[in-house]
C-alpha cells in the first residue's frame, strides 16, 4: 500500500500530467502559460569532484548552499558519466544517451550532435517550456550553439577583464606566466555592463536570479554550466579562499567552489522569493570527476581527471535532485544512474513521454522510493577515439558492486569490487571468471548496437557559438554567417 506521501506525490505528478495534456493540444511552438507545471534548473559543474562538496564528505570546502540541496533532497552516490570528459560528457547530456550513439568515442570536439533526434532543449521548448542557458556550451559544431539546439534564452559571453602591464608586473610569477600566455586576459574575472571587474560565477549567479525572476509565471528550464571549477582556479581571489581550510594548491580550487556555492545559494533565494522552490527540481551534477592536478578529490575513490582516468574517480561524480514535496528530505539513493537519465527524468517532471531515442530512465519512482534497486543493471564505457589523447582511452562496465575495465582491447580485463575495495588496489578477476565473463559478454552486445566513430567536419570561419556582449540574446538571433 503507498504511502500517504507518495500518494501526494502520485497526486501532484498526475496533476502536472493533465497540465501537459492541455497544451499538447496548442501550438508546441508556443510557450505554455500554465505556471503551475514544474521547472526545471539543471547545473552542471566542471571537474567538480566526488569529494570536493560537504554533503559528499569534504572537510575543508564548506558548502551549505549545496549540502541543503541534499538536505532538502536526494543524494545520489552512483552517479556516471559514461562519456568523459568535458565534451562528450556534455554531449551525451543533451542527447539523453550514450554519445557512441552518435559516434562520439571520444573527446571528437567539434563533432555533430545527431539533428535527427531533440535535444533536451528542443523537447522542452516543443513541449511550452523557456529555455535558457548560461556559461559553457562544448557541445556539437560551431553551428550547434545554445541559440541553434532549442535554447529559446541565451547569456551573452560577457567581455574578460585584461591585466595592464603594471598588474601583471604585482602579480606572483605562476600567475602572471599564466596571464601573459593568454595575451593579458583573464579567465575567471569579467567585466559586467557598468564596466566593474567581477569574478566571472557571480556574473553567472547575478544572470540565473535575473532569468527566474524573468519567468516566473511561466515553466521554465534553465541549463547553467559554469566555466568554474575548470583549471587553473589560479586567479581565485583571496576573499573566497578565506572561507576554507584548504590547504597548498587545493586553496585555489577551493575559493572557486565556495563561489559555485554561492551562486546555488542565489538560485535558492530567488526561488523562495517567488515561491517557486517546491515547483522546481535542480538538478546539481558535474561533467566528470576531480582534477588532481588542482587538488581535486574523489575521495574515497581513486583517479579522476588527467592521471588516473581509467579509475573510478574519473567517472563517478556527485549528483542531487532536490524538489521540497515531490522528493523526499534528505534521501541517499545508491543505485546506478548516469547522466543521460536527466533527460528522462526531466520530461517525465513535465508530464509527458521521454523521446524513443533516450537511454535514460525516469529516476522519479526511485527517488521517491516507490522503484528499488538499479535504475540500469549495467552501465558501460567505450572510450577508444584512435585520435583521443591515450590517457583518456577506457573500456568499462558496472554491474551491482563490480567494475571491470580495461585501457585497450588487447588488454587483460581488471575486475574490482568497490563496496569492499573502492580504491580498486586489487584485481580479483583471476578469483572471479564468471563475472569477469559474464560483464564482457555484456559490454560486446552492447558495442554492436553502437554506431562507428564520427568524423569532425570542417568549421573555418564560423562565428561564436555564444554571442559575446551582456545580457541576453534570444532564440531568433542570427549567429552564424
Amino acid at each position: 500500500m503507498k504511502s500517504i506521501h507518495s500518494l501526494l506525490v502520485t497526486i501532484l505528478l498526475a496533476t502536472h500530467a493533465l497540465a501537459f495534456i492541455d497544451s499538447a493540444n496548442a501550438d508546441p511552438t508556443e510557450p505554455s502559460a500554465d505556471a503551475s507545471r514544474p521547472n526545471v534548473v539543471l547545473i552542471y559543474i566542471d571537474d567538480l569532484g566526488y569529494g570536493d562538496i560537504g554533503s559528499y564528505g569534504s572537510k575543508d570546502i564548506p558548502t551549505p548552499n549545496i549540502d541543503r540541496l541534499a538536505a532538502e533532497g536526494v543524494r545520489c552516490t552512483a552517479s556516471y558519466i559514461t562519456n568523459p570528459p568535458c565534451c562528450p560528457s556534455r554531449c551525451s547530456l543533451m542527447m539523453g544517451q550514450y554519445g557512441q550513439r552518435f559516434g562520439k568515442y571520444g573527446m571528437s570536439r567539434g563533432l555533430p550532435i545527431p539533428t535527427d533526434r531533440p535535444t533536451i532543449g528542443n523537447f522542452l521548448q516543443g513541449v511550452g517550456y523557456v529555455t535558457g542557458q548560461i556559461g559553457k556550451w562544448d557541445i556539437g559544431t560551431r553551428r550547434q550553439g545554445p541559440l541553434a539546439t532549442g535554447f529559446m534564452e541565451v547569456a551573452r559571453n560577457p567581455p574578460k577583464k585584461k591585466y595592464t602591464k603594471q598588474e601583471i608586473a604585482g602579480l606572483p610569477k605562476n600567475l602572471a606566466d599564466s596571464i601573459k600566455r593568454k595575451d593579458g586576459k583573464s579567465k575567471y574575472f569579467c567585466l559586467n555592463e557598468s564596466g566593474k571587474t567581477m569574478w566571472l560565477t557571480d556574473y553567472d549567479g547575478d544572470l540565473m536570479t535575473e532569468f527566474v525572476g524573468t519567468h516566473k509565471d511561466e515553466p521554465f528550464f534553465l541549463y547553467w554550466s559554469p566555466e568554474a571549477v575548470h583549471s587553473p582556479s589560479i586567479e581565485c581571489p583571496e576573499r573566497l579562499m578565506q572561507r576554507t581550510t584548504a590547504k597548498g594548491k587545493r586553496r585555489k580550487l577551493a575559493g572557486a567552489i565556495v563561489s559555485v556555492d554561492d551562486q546555488v545559494g542565489k538560485l535558492i533565494k530567488v526561488l523562495e522569493k517567488h515561491n517557486l522552490r517546491e515547483n522546481t527540481l535542480v538538478i546539481f551534477s558535474s561533467d566528470n570527476g576531480a582534477n588532481g592536478s588542482e587538488g581535486g578529490s574523489s575521495a574515497p575513490y581513486t583517479g579522476g581527471k588527467g592521471a588516473g582516468t581509467q579509475k573510478e574517480g574519473w567517472v563517478r561524480v556527485p549528483t542531487i535532485f532536490s524538489m521540497p514535496g515531490t522528493l523526499p528530505a534528505g534521501k541517499q539513493f545508491d543505485g546506478l544512474i548516469a547522466n543521460f537519465d536527466f533527460y528522462s527524468t526531466v520530461a517525465a517532471i513535465a508530464g509527458t513521454k521521454k523521446p524513443e531515442h533516450c537511454d535514460g530512465v525516469d529516476l522519479i519512482p526511485y527517488l521517491q522510493g516507490e522503484a528499488t534497486g538499479d535504475p540500469h543493471e549495467y552501465l558501460f564505457w567505450l572510450n577508444n577515439e584512435p585520435g583521443d589523447a591515450v590517457r583518456r582511452h577506457l573500456i568499462a562496465v558496472r554491474w551491482k558492486n563490480w567494475r571491470l575495465y580495461r585501457k585497450y582491447e588487447q588488454d587483460a580485463w581488471q575486475l574490482f569490487n568497490l563496496e569492499s575495495d573502492p580504491r580498486e588496489e586489487k584485481n580479483v578477476a583471476a578469483m572471479h571468471p564468471q563475472v569477469v565473463q559474464r560483464m564482457a559478454a555484456q559490454h560486446s552486445a552492447w558495442k554492436k548496437t553502437l554506431v562507428p566513430v564520427g568524423k569532425i567536419p570542417e568549421t573555418k570561419g564560423q562565428t561564436q557559438v555564444i554571442p559575446a556582449g551582456h545580457g541576453w540574446a534570444n532564440h531568433t538571433s542570427v549567429i552564424n554567417n
